[in-house]
């Protein structure tokens, strides 16, 4: 049994089962389906087997599913295909015992705390081939997945100590960094801070944990409705303020999936869902607006940007594309990929890992043509996915915005 019977609170996605004309357009875009048979299809293991839910095993092939929200996404029926393929998983999950490395794996704000204070050793271990064949053997991660590169100090330590370079005139903005941000891209975080800064905003950071989204993609959706409940709460504070989030993964969390896929019904959380930007949605908001600075220096380069599954799963388009095209001399290639295939956590597993770089091959192409030196990408895992298939350093866009405004 699931840790709560997710069926009762997923509503808003059954209510769309029976707008399903079996078009089979979610097929044809499904990006897991076209590179391997062990994936039946969004359709077959979606709205089709979502009848038969009740009293019926779920079929095994729903575990191949990544989660990247594609046939959400193409829909013309807006059928909710992906937040039901979410649910059950998790209860065929559940049903057949959860596995040990997707409850540790799901726990990132854990994995940040245990490495931070060893970094230097915990990334040599991780680079070291014998620790990454014991993990695939004992734990299930696959030995050369990506994984992220700890860092000797956090986020928060940063900002203790921060002091603004220059005095706010247009107000506050909160910042959410995301467990990713606090504990391994930290410096994506501290650029966000800076530019904010520079563009004239109060940064307010409280107290803030894990959104609770690698718990919900494994399946753990009691505790991830603790944790996005938690993080709402610590996040309503100055009520109006803009809350802005440089991981766009954990914004489309609180905007989207703690709703529509695990059922939170839960006014902190829908007021902080309203209230929530990506950082480049933002930036890009104010640009269109005739607030932001556009006292850029050229960046003479030209890379590939590939816009993630969770983001565009949030409906807001590219805003990275548009808001880096202001920058001159800096030229952006939409790598138009579907998907990274890392899909969160999906592209650790060893038995998933060869489908999620068959997934990313095109992407990966793309960079290793457009720039096989650098590349942008608005979220943590793809960044790592992206990095590690092709040699690049990939970046957040706040880089290249940061570079523009001469703050680095």
């Amino acid at each position: 049994m699931l840790e709560t019977d997710s069926y009762e609170h997923n509503l808003l996605a059954r209510a769309s089962l029976d707008q399903c004309v079996k078009c089979t357009i979610c097929e044809t875009q499904c990006p897991v389906m076209a590179v391997t048979p062990l994936f039946a299809g969004p359709k077959f293991v979606g709205p089709q087997a979502e009848r038969y839910r009740h009293g019926a095993s779920v079929d095994h092939t729903v575990d191949y599913c990544s989660s990247c929200g594609t046939c959400t996404l193409v829909c013309p029926q807006g059928v909710k295909i992906a937040e039901l393929n979410s649910v059950a998983r998790a209860a065929m999950k559940h049903q057949n015992h959860m596995p040990l490395r997707d409850q540790l794996i799901s726990r990132t704000t854990v994995m940040g705390m245990a490495m931070r204070p060893i970094a230097p050793v915990a990334n040599a271990a991780l680079g070291w081939t014998p620790v990454r064949w014991g993990m695939e053997k004992v734990v299930g991660i696959h030995r050369k997945a990506a994984m992220p590169t700890a860092r000797s100090h956090s986020f928060a330590a940063w900002w203790k100590k921060h002091t603004p370079a220059t005095t706010p005139t247009r107000g506050k903005v909160v910042l959410f960094v995301g467990c990713a941000g606090q504990y391994f891209e930290v410096e994506t975080s501290i650029k966000t801070v800076e530019i904010l800064e520079h563009i004239g905003y109060e940064v307010v950071v409280p107290d803030q944990g894990c959104c609770g989204l690698a718990l919900q993609s494994n399946g753990l959706f009691d505790t991830a409705r603790k944790y996005v409940r938690t993080l709402a709460d610590k996040l309503n504070v100055e009520p109006g303020t803009p809350i802005i989030g440089s991981a766009a993964s954990c914004v489309g969390m609180l905007k989207h999936e703690a709703r529509e896929i695990m059922g939170v019904d839960d006014p902190t959380v829908t007021t902080v869902g309203t209230r929530i930007r990506e950082t480049s949605e933002f930036l890009l908001d104010l640009a269109e607006h005739g607030e932001l600075p556009l006292d850029f220096t050229p960046v003479n380069l030209t890379v590939a940007y590939h816009a993630p599954c969770q983001l565009k799963g949030q409906g807001m388009g590219k805003p990275a594309m548009a808001l880096l095209s202001l920058i001159p001399g800096l030229t952006v290639v939409d790598a138009q990929a579907t998907c990274c295939g890392i899909a969160g956590t999906y592209g650790f597993k060893k038995e998933k890992y060869d489908v999620a770089m068959a997934v990313g091959k095109p992407l990966f192409d793309k960079v290793k043509e457009v720039n096989p030196e650098l590349a942008v990408c608005d979220t943590e895992t793809c960044r790592w996915q992206i990095a590690a298939a092709t040699g690049a350093t990939v970046v957040h866009p706040v880089w290249l915005l940061h570079k523009a405004y001469g703050l680095g």
